[in-house]
Formats: C-alpha cells, sequence, structure tokens
C-alpha cells in the first residue's frame, strides 16, 4: 500500500510539472494577420473583431500584434508560420492551416444588386452572374453557383452593377454596406441576405501556434458560456452570433 501510495504521488507531481511546462511554453504574444475590414479590424486596431480577440487572449496573458493585409497575403503568412494566425477565414479553406473548434463570430453574407432584378434567394443565386473579392472562394459556400467574377477592389463594384456587368456581388453585410454607403444614389440597390457563415482563426502549422489554438478554443468556450462577449457585440451594434450556444 505505501508502495502504490508513493507511486501515485510520484505521478501527480510529474503531471504538475508537465502541466506548469506547457503554461510556461505559451507565447506571450500572437502574431495575427488580417486584412483591413473597417470597424472590424481597422488597421490601428479599433473594430469589433479585434475587441473580441483581445478578451479572448489578453486576460489570459497573451497580447495581440496585429498586421494588416491583404486577405490571400494573409493566409499565405499563415501558410509559411510567419505568423500565428489570419483572421476571418471560413472553416476547411486551406489544408495548410488548422481550424480551431470555435468561431469567434460569423459573417452575414448578403447579395446587392439592383432594386430593380429580382429577389435572390440561396436556392436561385446559381442562375445569376455573380462577383465577389478575389479569394473569398464563395462558391465553396453557396450552393450550385455556375457564373462568377473574382475582383481585386471593391471600388469597381458599383459601376459593375449600374451597367450590369454582374447581377449581384456577394460580400459580408459590412462590406455590402461600405460599398453601398459609396454609392452615388444607394436607392438604386437593395441587399439580400443569403447566408451565415461561421468565422475562424486559420492556425499556423507551429508548435506555438497549436498552442495558442488550444487557448483559444479553451478561452471561447469560457467566455461564450458566461457571455462575457456580448457586451463588445452590444457596443458595436451587431448581432450576437452564439445565442444558439
Amino acid at each position: 500500500m505505501a508502495r502504490r501510495g508513493l507511486m501515485v504521488l510520484v505521478f501527480a507531481v510529474f503531471c504538475s510539472l508537465v502541466h506548469a511546462g506547457e503554461t510556461a511554453t505559451t507565447p506571450s504574444v500572437i502574431h495575427l494577420a488580417s486584412e483591413e475590414w473597417e470597424d472590424y479590424t481597422a488597421a490601428d486596431g479599433h473594430g469589433l473583431g479585434w475587441d473580441v480577440l483581445r478578451q479572448v487572449f489578453e486576460p489570459a496573458g497573451v497580447k495581440i500584434d496585429i498586421r494588416t493585409e491583404p486577405y490571400l497575403r494573409a493566409m499565405g503568412l499563415a501558410q509559411r508560420g510567419e505568423v500565428d494566425a489570419c483572421v476571418g477565414s471560413y472553416r476547411g479553406e486551406s489544408d495548410e492551416l488548422l481550424y480551431p473548434h470555435w468561431n469567434f463570430d460569423t459573417d452575414h453574407i448578403y447579395a446587392l444588386g439592383l432594386a430593380s432584378s429580382p429577389v435572390p434567394t440561396p436556392e436561385t443565386l446559381g442562375n445569376y452572374r455573380l462577383a465577389w473579392v478575389r479569394g473569398y472562394d464563395y462558391q465553396d459556400y453557396l450552393p450550385n453557383i455556375r457564373h462568377y467574377d473574382e475582383v481585386i477592389r471593391r471600388t469597381s463594384i458599383v459601376s459593375m452593377l449600374t451597367y450590369k456587368r454582374a447581377d449581384f456581388y456577394i460580400d459580408a453585410l459590412t462590406e455590402v454596406d461600405y460599398v453601398l454607403n459609396r454609392a452615388r444614389d444607394p436607392s438604386q440597390f437593395r441587399r439580400t441576405h443569403v447566408a451565415e457563415l461561421p468565422l475562424y482563426l486559420c492556425f499556423a502549422k507551429t508548435p506555438e501556434a497549436r498552442t495558442l489554438m488550444a487557448l483559444f478554443d479553451r478561452r471561447m468556450e469560457e467566455l461564450v458560456k458566461n457571455g462575457e462577449l456580448k457586451p463588445i457585440f452590444e457596443r458595436w451594434k451587431q448581432p450576437y452570433p452564439f445565442d444558439s450556444n
């Protein structure tokens, strides 16, 4: 019995040392790359997305370091391990990256078109000529997509729709509003909700990034359970994406 008790004690000490080692190796900074989305992941560090991620990491002792890049470049940086994660990916976009269990937000996907056009539905989108920003790959997430063009800049969208070079522009609600608010006559256009897509951090395949991903999932579990993220979404006047949880 004494020998068994000693073995149990040794095992307990070993486990505590392993746990302490894991804690000690958690990086003190997470390097994140993101496209600049207005009031979401702004280059100066303000926005809903950055506020959510600060609440996830900083109380756990990990500061966020942000880098603003076009979306595809942000993914490439994560794939090469030059940053720990890129921000705002849809699950499974790249086999070269790791996706956590938890999303940190949800993209509300809309179709922007002329007000005189038929109202699209998820089932009928495939009948139209669509456009979206290069690299967003909505053809993988929306049903029956056949005809689409990818644009480099959103500044060309209004003229594409006005001159009927595309029937609808597909993007998240905040970006659709960004385009709509810069149209000379916004009343010429109509936006229509077509999908909800969870947003993820996509992590590099490095030991540091794997540790940070595990921390991310633990923290998201806690924050959704205790409701600490709700005030952030309320402050930015955006729907809270975790009510179903």
